[in-house]
C-alpha cells in the first residue's frame, strides 16, 4: 500500500479552509465511525482514504486502492482535534437535495459555533427533520468540527446557505422564532409550524428577520441562567414540535 506523499498531505491539510474546500469542492471526514459510515452510505464519493497501517482492515477490499498510509507523525499536521483521529477521508461535494416546502425545516441565522451546528444537524436527524436553511453567515456544514459534532448526521440532513431575508420574502411559511422576549412555548401552537428559527449565540434571531416569525416563543426556565444554549434551544423545540 503506497504511503502518503508531502503533496497530498499538504492538501489535506489545506481542507481545513472554507475557501480551500469550496476551490475543490471536497471536504475531510475523520474518524473511525463517521469515515466508515461514508464509506457504507456514499463509496462513490470519497476520493482517498488516509489512515494508519492498523487501520487498513476497516477498509473493504473494494476501496484499498484509494488509501494511502499516513504517520502518528502525519496526524498531528492534518488534524484540527487535540487527539488526531487515526481514519481519515476525503469526500466529493454532493449536490444538495432540492428544497421541499412541503417539509418541515430549520432556519438557523448566523449560527457560529461548529460544535452548536452540527449537534443541531444531529438532533435534527434524530427527529426527522432533514432540511436547515442557513444564512450566509454561519459556519459552513463541511468545518471538520461541524462533521465530527453531527456524528456522521450531516450524510442525511441537507444543508443549504441563502440569504434570508429574500429567501423568505418570496415564500409564506408559519414561523416558529425561539426569542427571549416571546409567548410560553406550547405545543399545539408550535404544532402548525413549517419552520423553526434559531438566532445567533450571544444576540439571537436578527432584528431584520424577526418579522418573518409570527410565533415567537421562549423556553421558561425555572433557574437563574440568562439563556439557553441555542443547540439545547433546538432540541427542545424540535422535540415539542414533532412529538
Amino acid at each position: 500500500m503506497q504511503k502518503i506523499s508531502i503533496q497530498k498531505l499538504k492538501w489535506l491539510k489545506s481542507l481545513q479552509s472554507k475557501k480551500n474546500r469550496d476551490k475543490e469542492q471536497c471536504f475531510v471526514v475523520e474518524g473511525e465511525k463517521i469515515v466508515l459510515e461514508c464509506i457504507n452510505q456514499i463509496p462513490e464519493k470519497i476520493e482517498i482514504i488516509a489512515c494508519l497501517s492498523e487501520q487498513i482492515g476497516l477498509i473493504p477490499q473494494g476501496l484499498k486502492f484509494k488509501c494511502l498510509l499516513i504517520t502518528n507523525k502525519d496526524l498531528d499536521r492534518i488534524s484540527n482535534q487535540k487527539s488526531p483521529n487515526k481514519l481519515f477521508a476525503v469526500i466529493k461535494k454532493s449536490t444538495p437535495n432540492p428544497f421541499n416546502p412541503n417539509l418541515n425545516f430549520l432556519i438557523l441565522d448566523n449560527i457560529q459555533d461548529p460544535g452548536n451546528m452540527g449537534t443541531i444537524i444531529r438532533t435534527a436527524d434524530w427527529f426527522g427533520i432533514h432540511q436547515i436553511i442557513c444564512s450566509e453567515n454561519c459556519v459552513d456544514v463541511y468545518n471538520s468540527k461541524v462533521l465530527q459534532s453531527s456524528m456522521g448526521s450531516f450524510l442525511r440532513v441537507t444543508v443549504r446557505y441563502k440569504e434570508l431575508i429574500s429567501f423568505l420574502e418570496e415564500s409564506n411559511f408559519n414561523i416558529t422564532g425561539a426569542f427571549l422576549h416571546g409567548a410560553a412555548l406550547e405545543k399545539e401552537k408550535i404544532k402548525n409550524s413549517n419552520a423553526i428559527m434559531l438566532g445567533n449565540e450571544g444576540h439571537g434571531i436578527s432584528p431584520e428577520l424577526e418579522k418573518y416569525c409570527n410565533q415567537p416563543v421562549k423556553i421558561q426556565g425555572l433557574g437563574g441562567a440568562e439563556s439557553l444554549n441555542v443547540s439545547s434551544a433546538a432540541s427542545i423545540l424540535m422535540y415539542e414540535w414533532t412529538k
